[in-house]
């Protein structure tokens, strides 16, 4: 049985999915530029809105952080929930379908549960009861479907599963890449790309770029919980989360069977 904190997780990025459903079929998706020019749409604010409220209601006593409340980013927690709304804003306004709801909760610096859905790709993974999990739709806000525990795949040494960004992979990650022996390359955007390596569909997620805490905390606890490593691509050290800013190095997320190389 799901424990109380995972039940609650999952039903706010139902909701916040239905949301984000509802703008992405119509015409009136409310695009504009944040400061540091990214994309920012009505779905990003009112997915936000339903998470942070629900959060809030149910665990008075802990701190939220999300991409979308600025005022949340100064503050520094042992513990807290770490939100992205709409990660893979870009996907969503281009009507490709890879966008996630990302709920986390960390404490002492590790993603210790979290929930990523895709509403458009009617996919759902969640941590809970020490393993990973993909639930079967369709479903339900209120009451957790069927569950198909994440068993992550043997890589074969050399012909690797490489999986990596539809909107961000760029000549730094090609030449990454190029180190490892390649068997097959996926694109997929958002955080679903550290799905696919917990539900054993990949076996390497480099990332060489930029990435804040709330678009990786979720997938990571989804991949740490199937068993894999989310680690910095400097040192190969656990990354961590609370950071000042609440800003990523660039890091390399694998299964086991894998040996990570540093980059830099």
């Amino acid at each position: 049985m799901l424990d109380h904190t995972i039940v609650t997780l999952r039903k706010l990025a139902l909701e916040a999915g239905a949301e984000i459903m509802r703008y992405y079929q119509s015409d009136e998706i409310g695009l504009r530029l944040k400061d540091d020019q990214s994309p920012l749409t009505a779905a990003d604010e009112a997915a936000d809105a339903i998470i942070s409220a629900g959060l809030r209601k149910a665990f008075p006593d802990s701190a939220v952080v999300t991409e979308e409340q600025a005022d949340s980013h100064s503050q520094h927690h042992t513990r807290f929930f770490i939100v992205d709304p709409l990660d893979g804003t870009k996907e969503f306004v281009q009507k490709r379908g890879d966008f996630t709801v990302n709920i986390a909760l960390v404490e002492h610096g590790a993603p210790v549960a979290g929930v990523v859905y895709a509403p458009a790709r009617q996919r759902l993974f969640l941590t809970g009861m020490g393993c990973a999990y993909e639930e079967i739709g369709p479903f339900d806000a209120t009451t957790p479907g069927a569950l198909n525990k994440l068993e992550l795949h043997v890589p074969a040494p050399d012909a690797l599963i490489i999986v990596a960004s539809k909107s961000h992979r760029d000549a730094a990650t090609d030449a990454y890449i190029a180190q490892y022996p390649v068997g097959d390359f996926r694109a997929a955007g958002s955080s679903l790309k550290f799905c696919l390596l917990a539900a054993g569909e990949a076996d390497l997620y480099p990332r060489l770029g930029r990435t804040m805490e709330w678009d990786t905390a979720a997938g990571h606890a989804v991949l740490a919980a199937a068993g894999g490593y989310v680690l910095r691509a400097d040192t190969l050290a656990p990354l961590t989360y609370g950071k000042p800013g609440y800003e990523n190095p660039f890091f390399i997320a694998h299964v086991p069977g894998v040996t990570p190389r540093a980059n830099g």
